[in-house]
């Protein structure tokens, strides 16, 4: 029954939000319903590199033990390799009682945000950031102001990394965002995702300011995304997945959400930042929007920097009215910006999870 409801809601609410100026609606939020199991894929084969090691949580973040290339072998051999258990496993997890308690409505968005801030720091110039590695894991990285708040996604997937001790940190991450993401868009987005990743020291840690700032518009858009290989097209793509979650005054300093359904990826963020009116939020924190309807979205100068700038916009105005090719879209650019300088091994091959809650 749960199930069922949860279904015909979360469509009502993607359906109420894909129309354009639609009439005002109560902020809510939808969380998926807990999965029934599915057939496992094959697993693949060992991943593991030679000489790499990988790196096994402590919970102060900055010291955890190493973990050679002979354990690493070991824990293959040890575990069946199957990136479908671990998949149904975040799927269960972002249906989860936990998930539907936390104040986002559903772990999913916060997820969403961790893998997003985990790739984003790729700089196409040094081959440096990205991925590949997962130093978030350590100060000073975790620190950054950018990503204050993701220890909640990292101690949320902290179970299923030990359960599963054969898989990076760095693979657990992009593959859970890649499952929220499958999930939280109804499987309406196919983000296909490739195993392979490792994990790297505190040495690897990348420098803060590599992530937008919000409070800028377009022109440190382009420094940042140009800065990763992203074109225009896909700099407003990815900001779509503002269509999720909210800011917390507690971490970022802006306050409120996106979307009138931020547990459910739709093409909304785009049909919002046109339809609605926006003015300046007078209050105390930083600068950001709020609508002049309901009084309950927001958006931030990033945002508004989409409709303000002229290649920027035409953009939103296509995904703004053809969810279909958002969707797709986004799949492809999602998965592009998960394996930005990652060295994959020559047998690791994209895999396309079924969404479980769909």
């Amino acid at each position: 029954m749960f199930r069922t409801a949860f279904r015909s809601a979360a469509r009502s609410a993607a359906i109420r939000t894909s129309a354009a100026g639609a009439s005002r609606r109560a902020y809510a939020t939808t969380q998926p319903p807990k999965s029934s199991n599915t057939g496992a894929l094959v697993g693949i084969a060992a991943l593991v590199a030679g000489g790499a090691g990988y790196y096994f949580y402590s919970q102060n973040e900055v010291a955890p033990k190493l973990q050679t290339a002979e354990d690493a072998t070991r824990a293959v051999k040890e575990h069946k390799v199957d990136y479908q258990k671990v998949y149904k496993e975040i799927a269960e997890l972002l249906a989860s009682e936990a998930s539907e308690a936390y104040e986002d409505g559903s772990y999913g968005p916060v997820i969403v945000r961790l893998a997003w801030h985990a790739s984003g720091t790729y700089d196409k110039e040094t081959g440096t950031g990205g991925s590949n590695g997962a130093t978030m894991r350590f100060a000073p990285e975790s620190d950054h102001g950018a990503n204050a708040g993701l220890k909640v996604a990292r101690d949320a997937l902290e179970p299923i990394k030990q359960a599963n001790p054969w898989i990076s940190y760095s693979d657990l991450w992009t593959l859970a965002g890649t499952c929220a993401i499958q999930e939280l868009s109804l499987g309406n987005v196919k983000v296909p995702w490739r195993p392979g990743r490792q994990d790297k020291d505190v040495a690897a840690c990348t420098p803060d300011g590599r992530l937008p700032d919000a409070s800028k518009e377009q022109k440190h858009l382009r420094g940042i995304f140009y800065r990763m290989g992203f074109n225009d097209q896909e700099i407003v793509l990815l900001s779509g997945a503002h269509a999720l979650g909210r800011c917390h005054t507690d971490r970022s300093g802006f306050d409120g959400p996106w979307t009138f359904s931020p547990t459910v990826l739709t093409n909304a963020y785009y049909q919002l930042l046109k339809s609605e009116k926006w003015s300046w939020k007078k209050w105390d924190g930083p600068k950001q929007f709020i609508d002049d309807g309901s009084r309950s979205l927001m958006m931030l100068p990033t945002d508004m920097a989409l409709i303000k700038d002229k290649e920027f916009k035409k953009w939103v105005d296509i995904y703004a009215a053809d969810e279909k090719r958002f969707f797709e879209d986004f799949g492809k650019v999602f998965t592009t910006l998960m394996e930005l300088g990652v060295p994959f091994p020559v047998e690791s091959k994209p895999i396309t999870f079924d969404a479980i809650n769909a």
